[in-house]
């Protein structure tokens, strides 16, 4: 079997992909979500309540459907990234990585020896459909899609040479993290924080890289998809739930029903 990873070749290929954030370990809702039919569908291991079995049932749950899952690790850790690859994640987002030398040791931790440091268990796990797959070590370094995520102003510093870094297949900029890193706490939107971020995703699209971010607010998706960013999330589950759950509660008790949610308030 061909190492195959329709998403790492979307993005290999510049076509824009269009996500949606799962914030509510919810493999039920998971799956109802995969029906809508996104490009791809971030599975939150930082910070929504999943664990490893909770994204295992994820994935389970999306492997009909076109949607492409990418996993959120909690962490970089060499550890937690190898159960995250045995369990059949393909397409790892990485929060906060400040530098090159982070970026090359999260390429190490996605990769066999002698090219890293993964460790070799893929016989008995899902990742191999428990040696079903005969060729997947061969395969294997090259189906993993490495994204990393730069969201502080040390990040920013160093946009170009974690940019660099062989092995790091797109670069995710955290407007949040970022925010309040520039001293703009819960202040996404601050113009500050949004010329920089426009200075980042130039960066990356001129490193050659995939440049991709989060809002829930479409004007701004927009204008990152026109900056050349290739993967864009537009939206979280829960919110738009919870959203959705007030605007039903103002209709009929608007004394009680709780504040909606301002575009843009997602990260």
């Amino acid at each position: 079997m061909p190492a195959h990873n329709p998403f790492k070749a979307a993005l290999a290929a510049r076509q824009a992909q269009i996500g949606l954030w799962l914030s509510t370990a919810t493999p039920y809702l998971a799956e109802a979500s995969a029906t809508a039919g996104f490009d791809w569908l971030l599975i939150d291991g930082e910070h929504a309540p999943n664990d490893l079995r909770t994204i295992l049932q994820t994935l389970q749950a999306l492997a009909p459907y076109r949607s492409q899952p990418v996993v959120r690790a909690l962490a970089g850790e060499t550890a937690l990234i190898k159960q995250l690859l045995d369990i059949g994640a393909r397409t790892l987002l990485v929060p906060m990585v400040d530098t090159a030398e982070q970026a090359a040791a999260l390429v190490r931790a996605t990769r066999y020896p002698p090219f890293g440091v993964r460790g070799v268990g893929s016989a008995v796990a899902r990742v191999s459909q428990w040696s079903a797959r005969t060729d997947y070590l061969d395969v294997a370094d090259d189906e993993v899609c490495l994204l990393v995520q730069t969201e502080t102003v040390t990040a920013m510093q160093n946009l170009e040479a974690i940019c660099a870094v062989d092995g790091v297949d797109g670069v995710f900029i955290g407007p949040a993290d970022l925010a309040a890193s520039m001293g703009y706490r819960g202040k996404p939107g601050h113009p500050e924080v949004q010329a920089q971020i426009e200075s980042a995703i130039r960066t990356i699209v001129a490193s050659g890289k995939a440049a991709g971010t989060l809002t829930s607010d479409p004007a701004l998706a927009r204008r990152y998809l026109d900056l050349g960013c290739t993967f864009v999330a537009t939206g979280v589950d829960v919110l738009m739930y919870a959203n959705a759950a007030r605007k039903l509660a103002a209709e009929f008790l608007p004394d009680r029903a709780g504040q909606i949610s301002a575009p843009g308030a997602a990260y």
